[in-house]
């Protein structure tokens, strides 16, 4: 088993404490960048979160989880590892979230009144395997808002010994704020009704629940390291 190495996880966990936007942001991101992390959320214990009324295992092993669902193109990065940094291979990982209008799959009472029925559909689900690099790579859309909610992704880690950890990936209101400018977000985006701020699961998560968000050529990437416990 490998050693650990105190002064390191001592560094890193002090780094990670650290707002965004202070001068030591540089210091924080080069650290990340020597323990081959894909964010700067640095290797605490990713906060356990509801998984929400709308988990189902469609048993669906994709990449692409979008079916076609109309929205602006998202790649979710979810990099497992353990409280050293060391990367956590071969773990499953399920992510489930809502299409732009607010539409989980497989469910009844869906829509904003509530009457739509989405059973039998999978849409916005899936399953994929950590790499050696402890990464899960899903491509989906970003996700819409419904009432009481800010925008989120939920998703399950399943770890040796039947062990889980469940919690939610957010994003900065600003990033959705742009978002929504565009079809087909528009024109549901004055209606939305909670922000980060007014979202007591996402104010319960901190800001290791909130991933790096980066665009491109109208991609967006969302990458979040989730930090667990030792397994074995």
């Amino acid at each position: 088993m490998p050693t650990h190495d105190p002064y390191r996880r001592a560094l890193l966990r002090a780094l990670a404490i650290l707002p965004f936007g202070t001068a030591f942001a540089p210091a924080w991101a080069k650290a990340a960048n020597e323990a081959g992390l894909v964010a700067p959320s640095v290797c605490l214990l990713t906060p356990e979160l509801t998984a929400g009324p709308y988990y189902i295992d469609p048993d669906l092993v994709r990449a692409d989880i979008t079916e076609g669902r109309p929205g602006t193109p998202l790649r979710v990065v979810l990099q497992v590892v353990d409280e050293d940094c060391r990367p956590v291979e071969g773990s499953r990982v399920d992510v489930w979230h809502c299409d732009s209008a607010g539409n989980y799959s497989g469910f009844v009472r869906q829509g904003s009144d509530r009457a739509l029925d989405t059973r039998g559909e999978t849409f916005l689900r899936g399953t994929q395997f950590t790499d050696a690099r402890g990464v899960a790579g899903f491509e989906t859309i970003w996700p819409g808002w419904y009432r009481g909610r800010t925008p989120h992704v939920h998703y399950t880690v399943f770890l040796d010994g039947g062990r889980e950890m469940t919690s939610q990936l957010f994003f900065p209101d600003g990033a959705s704020e742009v978002v929504y400018r565009a079809a087909p977000y528009r024109a549901r985006a004055a209606g939305q009704d909670t922000g980060n701020t007014s979202d007591g699961i996402a104010r319960a998560a901190g800001p290791r629940a909130f991933a790096r968000v980066v665009e491109a050529a109208g991609r967006w990437q969302a990458e979040l390291v989730v930090g667990v416990l030792p397994v074995g």
